[in-house]
């Protein structure tokens, strides 16, 4: 019943933050988050709980003295201060056979999560585990769609429930929509570039890559997205606040920003408390498996990275497919548990139970 905590030391710490009115996720807050995490996966059985040491010592401090009954395995792997960490740490998890993971972080850090999880499945030794992996992204980012905002304490108890394979029902987890990036010449040549995205793909004008600014809207030419969420912020309001698409949508939409006679303008939230005025000229659902052009100039975001530059001769192809992890809904996971009876005996219910 092995668990693993995935916790990204910068996560709503970047610049973004301090050019939108969002609060400062402390490493103590994070400290916490770890602590609450592990007390809810402790009280329920979890046997082995994972984790990773990282500069700031956030989730192996957190885990010290906190006298567990689960075993505390702390993974020493090089650091490289970037994404890639977060990959090597998945890579780790896997390694150890944990098939439960739950990230600490925002739409950036589980996007590497997924980009590592699909690497694993080139690996003979890693690829079953990764096939398995069921996901629980807890929010600490800065623009956060795929994590959730939860109290740490039921996700861990949810996290070794799953652990304990007590979570037979389907309804109860979703596979996520992954944007798959691949490169092209426009002569037709092979141009490499596989990457992945979560939420989505932004084709900027006039901009530049690793540019941490929140986007100018002036400057989005097109946009692929997942999720269309009315209730977020970012890019995905854009789509959302015309037609809502959700995680159990089987399409994404595409939206054509800039001036025209018929572009419609409204003001959408892009950072916490942030609005700015976007033009959007059209909307069209894309289905699974279809190939969304994005050429240059110009650089190609996912997930509010600026990391793809686009030349002039540059494009880029991005498609949605339902083939990321497994994510739970904690939630839904955790009512239908104590329905089972699996937190305190239903046997008794009866006897507890009187209408008034």
């Amino acid at each position: 019943m092995k668990i693993a905590i995935c916790v990204n030391p910068m996560s709503g710490r970047d610049v973004r933050r301090l050019a939108a009115r969002a609060t400062n996720m402390t490493h103590e807050a994070k400290r916490d988050i770890v602590a609450r995490l592990a007390a809810g996966a402790d009280a329920m059985g979890a046997s082995d709980i994972y984790v990773c040491k990282e500069p700031f010592r956030i989730a192996s401090a957190a885990l010290e003295n906190m006298g567990l009954s689960a075993a505390v395995h702390v993974l020493d792997l090089p650091t490289t201060n970037s994404a890639a960490d977060t990959e090597a740490a998945i890579h780790g998890f896997l390694s150890a056979g944990c098939e439960v993971i739950i990230s600490v972080g925002g739409d950036g850090t589980n996007r590497a999560i997924v980009r590592a999880l699909l690497n694993a499945a080139d690996n003979r030794a890693l690829a079953q585990h990764a096939a398995n992996v069921n996901l629980l992204p807890l929010s600490t980012g800065t623009n956060n769609v795929f994590p959730v905002l939860v109290e740490p304490t039921i996700a861990g108890m949810v996290a070794a429930l799953q652990a304990r394979g007590d979570l037979a029902e389907s309804s109860l987890r979703l596979r996520s929509k992954v944007l798959h990036v691949t490169g092209e010449r426009l002569s037709g040549k092979a141009h490499a570039t596989p990457d992945v995205g979560l939420i989505d793909a932004v084709l900027l004008r006039r901009d530049h890559v690793g540019n941490l600014l929140p986007y100018d809207p002036t400057r989005i030419d097109r946009l692929l997205l997942t999720r269309a969420e009315p209730t977020a912020i970012g890019m995905s309001p854009i789509g959302g606040l015309i037609e809502a698409v959700s995680a159990a949508d089987d399409y994404g939409i595409l939206l054509e920003l800039g001036d025209s006679p018929s572009s419609i303008r409204f003001a959408a939230p892009l950072s916490p408390g942030l609005f700015r005025e976007v033009s959007v000229k059209s909307v069209t659902r894309i289905p699974f498996g279809v190939a969304v052009p994005f050429r240059g100039p110009g650089v190609l975001a996912l997930d509010g990275d600026r990391d793809h530059k686009l030349g002039e001769d540059h494009g880029l192809s991005v498609e949605i497919r339902r083939d990321g992890p497994w994510v739970i809904d904690i939630e839904a996971a955790m009512r239908w548990a104590v329905a089972q009876g699996m937190i305190a005996p239903s046997s008794i219910l009866p006897e507890l139970l009187h209408d008034h």
